[in-house]
């Protein structure tokens, strides 16, 4: 009995957990994994294990691209990941590209160094009775790509942090994918404010370090840079 109870409780906790498969671009979706880099979590669902860890970047299951594509898209559309099976747990969203260096493709570069910028975060709604989190429930999640950047290859990286055990250094528990792009169009604005992954967030950092049910909190502060803008 006590053993069955514990296969329960896993698979509870499996299906609480999610993965962002597929990328969303031109109006649909594409096939799992087609275009994002297959993660660890492709079978568990679970979380990076710390926003200090190598996988942090992208979560990638094995060095490499893992077969993805690459997606031609025109700067200024709208991108996205599907979550599967949905966005369970309150917690922050945030979108970040960093642009490939010279000398490599979207499907050949591991994304290392200082190079990523952030392009959209939603925090949550605060109220006398609590925070909700739009995400939340969300079967798929979208931004879109600055008009500004210049054209070239990218990847996108799509983050949501679940705070609802966040009460201690280590409890935010992030979800993270990265797909390949090659960006058309665009402009010449060169974005601001890089970081690396890691070493943008510390376990500590306020946003990640927070009780989200009580007190109620009357503000937050999500990490990471300020978002790029054109």
């Amino acid at each position: 009995m006590q053993m069955l109870v514990a296969i329960v409780a896993l698979a509870s906790l499996a299906q609480a957990h999610y993965t962002f498969p597929a990328l969303i671009a031109g109006g649909g979706a594409t096939g799992k994994w087609e275009y994002v880099r297959k993660t660890t979590n492709y079978q568990s669902n679970g979380p990076v294990p710390s926003v200090n860890s190598e996988q942090f970047r992208c979560y990638q299951l094995a060095p490499g691209n893992e077969g993805a594509k690459t997606m031609t898209v025109a700067a200024g559309s709208t991108v996205g990941f599907t979550a599967d099976s949905s966005v369970s747990h309150p917690g922050v969203l945030q979108f970040y590209m960093a642009k490939v260096p010279s000398g490599q493709t979207a499907a050949s570069w591991d994304g290392s160094g200082t190079a990523w910028f952030k392009i959209f975060s939603q925090g949550p709604n605060i109220g006398p009775s609590g925070l909700t989190w739009p995400s939340q429930g969300a079967s798929q999640v979208t931004t879109k790509i600055p008009s500004c950047i210049p054209a070239g290859d990218y990847l996108l990286r799509v983050e949501h942090i679940a705070l609802h055990s966040a009460s201690s250094a280590g409890g935010a528990q992030p979800y993270v994918s990265c797909a390949q792009l090659t960006v058309t169009g665009g402009g010449s604005k060169t974005p601001t404010n890089l970081v690396a992954f890691p070493g943008a967030y510390s376990p500590t950092d306020p946003g990640l370090m927070i009780n989200i049910y009580y007190p109620v909190p009357t503000s937050y502060a999500a990490p990471g840079p300020a978002v790029f803008t054109c």
